[in-house]
């Protein structure tokens, strides 16, 4: 069986060389672009291409604002700034998720807290959320206070996993009630829908990444995007080391962060969005391929997004039977040249993480053992 899934992939992309996870496109004006950055002079954090990137990114996902970073990390830990969390609060997120997540948490000295996912999602469960706040807190002086810990919790980090919309409309609902920021994690979801709206706009803030393995790629770059006007012009300024205008004077008013997207990768940033749309074409196309072919096989099940959500497929994602069954996949796939990859270690169980406050894992831990990721590139 695992021989027809490698000849099957080796079919779609048309080749018996190595096949990488997710590789970048460039069949538009990347070069054009650059060249014309590089002519310009404006290579770093100032020039046209760093505001026609926010503007396409912002008209794209139906925000207001968009606000672009060095990193998909960077955005994620300005979010948090901006939702006001600061030293010694607690944060809840997911556990399965990509590191970055945790550490931009700890990046502002806050605390972790660990709530399950749903298994069909693979994202931050409404229920287990609304459960773990039920039990384990407080509002006092309106604000969310842990039981055990009398820390403040200031922020929900959700994240959309392998571009799979989680439920964040119930999210948000919930975090309202108990006085809580909602910090979007769409860092792996530019192109993902939720009941007709895009993933990262229904919190206070969202953020996205561009790495050189995204859907569309800066080389490396990230993004916050929001509809409130004062925390987007709060983002760019922090993120140029907070400097006051003036046309000669060196003056800093707070302690900020160089964080501001170059000019020469947002060159990138402006033809990779020319071409999204084929991109996310193309993506869907090749979901379907998996998704009919493993249809009616009872080892594998093909990951879909749940009806209400619409995924840009950034990962496909299979889940086997088991642990032993996912790590014979794993080799038999990888040894052959067609690379294929298991979800992240939960984040509770790394040795920075290790002592945070969890709830129930049991969706997370049965994900961890059985969840693989195949080759995604845009054919």
């Amino acid at each position: 069986m695992h021989q027809d899934i490698i000849t099957l992939i080796r079919d779609i992309y048309k080749t018996e060389d190595f096949i990488p996870l997710h590789e970048p496109r460039f069949r538009g004006n990347e070069k054009k672009y650059i060249n014309e950055c590089i002519d310009s002079t404006f290579v770093s954090s100032v020039g046209k291409f760093v505001d026609q990137f926010e503007a396409s990114v912002a008209k794209f996902t139906g925000a207001k604002y968009a606000v672009a970073m060095v990193n998909g990390t960077a955005a994620l830990h300005i979010g948090l700034l901006l939702a006001d969390v600061t030293s010694n609060d607690e944060v809840i997120t997911q556990p399965l998720t990509f590191v970055a997540t945790a550490n931009a948490i700890s990046y502002c000295s806050a605390h972790s807290v660990f709530v399950d996912v749903d298994r069909d999602t693979m994202g931050l469960s409404p229920e287990k959320l609304k459960y773990f706040l039920e039990k384990n807190t407080s509002i006092i002086d309106g604000k969310c206070i842990n039981n055990s810990t009398k820390r403040i919790i200031k922020a929900v980090v959700p994240m959309h996993t392998f571009g799979l919309p989680t439920r964040i409309d119930a999210i948000v609902e919930i975090c309202n009630k108990h006085h809580i920021n909602v910090v979007e994690d769409a860092a792996e979801s530019l192109g993902s829908y939720y009941k007709n709206k895009h993933t990262g706009t229904f919190g206070l803030v969202g953020t996205l990444s561009f790495n050189g393995n995204k859907t569309i790629t800066t080389g490396g770059g990230g993004m916050i995007i929001t509809d409130n006007k004062t925390l987007a012009e709060k983002a760019k300024y922090i993120t140029t080391t907070a400097k006051v205008p003036h046309p000669w004077e060196y003056h800093h008013d707070v302690t900020a962060y160089n964080y501001r997207l170059p000019n020469l990768n947002a060159a990138l940033g402006c033809a990779q969005m020319e071409s999204l749309p084929s991109f996310l074409e193309s993506k869907q196309k090749l979901s379907k391929t998996y998704s009919s072919y493993f249809k009616d096989n009872d080892a594998i099940n093909f990951i879909e997004p749940i009806s209400e959500g619409l995924s840009n497929f950034w990962l496909n994602a299979i889940e086997l039977k088991g642990l032993e069954a996912r790590n014979e996949f794993l080799k038999t796939t990888n040894e052959a040249g067609v690379m294929t990859r298991p979800i992240w270690k939960l984040m509770n169980s790394l040795p920075m993480y290790n002592s945070a406050q969890c709830g129930n894992l049991d969706n997370s831990e049965y994900l961890e053992n059985r969840i693989v990721n195949l080759p995604s590139s845009v054919i």
